[in-house]
Formats: C-alpha cells, structure tokens, sequence
C-alpha cells in the first residue's frame, strides 16, 4: 500500500525581488553590496528548519502569474528562460532552470475541477514563470533542490471581490492537501505574498541604501502586525475572515489568494506559526513564516 503523502510544512514566503539582488547569486547578472538582511537573515534561519524536514517538492501559488479565467498550473517537466523584472529590470535578470512535478499538478487540476473550479494545465514549453514563483521558490531552496508545482492566481478578487477570492481559494486549499494525500509526496506550500503593499513611487539612486527604507505608512504596520500576531497565535480561520479589511485597507497582496490557499490546504492550522524575519522592502511589509504541521502534533 502507498504511503500517504502530507503537507510537511506551510510558508510565509514573499517575493520582493530586492532580497535575490541582495544575496548576489550566479543566476542574477546585477550586483549589489548588502540590503534588507533582516528578512534576508529571516530567511536562512527558515532553511535551516526546512533542512531538518524530509520533503519531495515545493508548491507555490504567486501573485503574479495572473490568470482571470481559472487556476492554472504549469504542465510541462522543465523550464529553462531568462526572468526579467518589469519593474526592476535593473535588480532582477534572473537564469533560471527549474523542474516541475507535472503528475502532483495534474492531480490538484483535477482535484481543484471537483471542488467546481475553473482549472487549466499550462503546456506551452516557451512560457516564461513569474518573478513571484522565482524569488519565493529561490529563496526558499536556493540550490533548487526539489521540483515545484507553480500555481497561478485566479484574479477573482479583482473581477469579482475579495471575498469571492476567498472562497475560490479555500476550495483550492483543500483540493491541494486531497491531491498530495493521495500523491505519496511530501510538500512544502509556498504562500508566496507580502502583507502590505503599498509601494514606493520612486527609487533611490542607490536601491540597496537602507538609510532610505521603511513602511509606507503607520496604517500599514498596524495592520501587518495584527496579523502576524494571529498567525503566531494561531488564530487563522478568525484572520482570514479579516482579510477583506487588510486586502482592502493596507493594500495587501493578500488580494492574490495565496495566504488563505495555505491556510486551507493546513486545515486552519490552531498551533502558531514561527516568525523568522519581518522587514520592509520599498515601503512594503513582508513576513517570513512557517507552519509545521508534524512538529505540532
């Protein structure tokens, strides 16, 4: 009988692409001299806790592959491009080569179809991922060690309302932790998300100058540590039913579905999640946090 697979952990994993430029991988052509170390610290003390847990792929849902009809999923096993931040062109040139676990995204597509959603396999081989899907899998494994599955963002929130956002995403949530019971895998979710979002509008000459970074403003990060502390508390199911009021108020990136997929997948988890690294990137407030399902029971 085939082991069941499960959900090892569920992260906190956001994606500004200034914490990529900052750590000057081989895979980025633009140099920089050091910046946001507190996220990028927060970040390494997360790998050395997911270091310490067997896992077989990282599932990621972005913000930015934006699909307005249904979810998508990439379907082909290998993508080789060049990733160029629209925006940041000058932070972010980014050679990536990544496998994907197109057996497990063909189980959360049908899995998903069960739930009613709209569900699609992407299958152009030339397609280019997302930045968001780059940076948060990256940071997370920087060796990308492990195939993804890469899940795009039903822009629901946008064409209809944050809160039909929600509910298509609890539905995906628990079409994703059917597909993986059943795939024998053990994963690791991705929620790849700030919390506010609110920008910048302008760039200093110098992007890594820290003298320069901070918060928007003062409702942001009142609303970013409001839910940071319900989710080291524990208390996700009251969070997401706030989320309408953070998405709307702090400009979330919480818009995108992914923190409310990750919670669902979980089950609402009631044990809290570990803070590794709070910190501001271009005015933005951005978490890093994690989920362990098995340390918890």
């Amino acid at each position: 009988m085939a082991a069941r697979g499960r959900i090892v952990a569920g992260l906190l994993a956001p994606h500004p692409p200034h914490l990529v430029y900052a750590e000057n991988p081989p895979q980025n052509e633009p140099r920089a001299e050091c910046g946001w170390e507190t996220l990028r610290w927060g970040y390494e003390r997360l790998r050395a806790d997911l270091a310490q847990v067997e896992h077989d792929v990282l599932v990621v849902l972005s913000p930015h592959w934006q699909t307005y009809v249904g979810w998508h999923l990439l379907g082909v096993p290998r993508f080789e491009s060049l990733s160029v931040d629209p925006v940041f062109p000058n932070l972010f040139r980014y050679r990536y080569a990544l496998d994907v676990d197109v057996a497990l995204a063909e189980a959360i597509h049908e899995e998903a179809r069960a739930e009613g959603l709209v569900s699609s396999m992407m299958r152009n081989p030339d397609f280019r991922v997302d930045y968001g899907t780059l940076v948060s899998c990256h940071l997370t494994d920087p060796a990308w060690s492990r195939p993804i599955v890469a899940i795009s963002s039903c822009r629901a929130s946008a064409y209809y309302g944050v809160d039909v956002m929600q509910e298509q995403a609890i539905a995906l949530g628990r079409a994703t932790a059917r597909a993986i019971e059943a795939s024998g895998r053990r994963a690791v979710l991705l929620s790849s998300n700030s919390l506010s979002h609110r920008h910048f509008t302008t760039e200093g000459p110098l992007p890594e100058d820290m003298s320069r970074e901070h918060i928007t403003h003062h409702g942001q990060h009142l609303w970013d540590m409001k839910a940071i502390r319900m989710l080291r508390e524990g208390r996700t199911r009251e969070l997401v039913s706030i989320l309408h009021e953070l998405t709307t108020q702090a400009i979330g990136e919480t818009d995108a579905g992914s923190l409310t997929w990750m919670l669902s997948a979980l089950g609402f988890p009631t044990q809290g999640a570990e803070l590794y690294g709070y910190g501001t990137v271009i005015g933005t407030g951005n978490a890093v946090m994690g989920f362990w399902p098995e340390r918890a029971a």
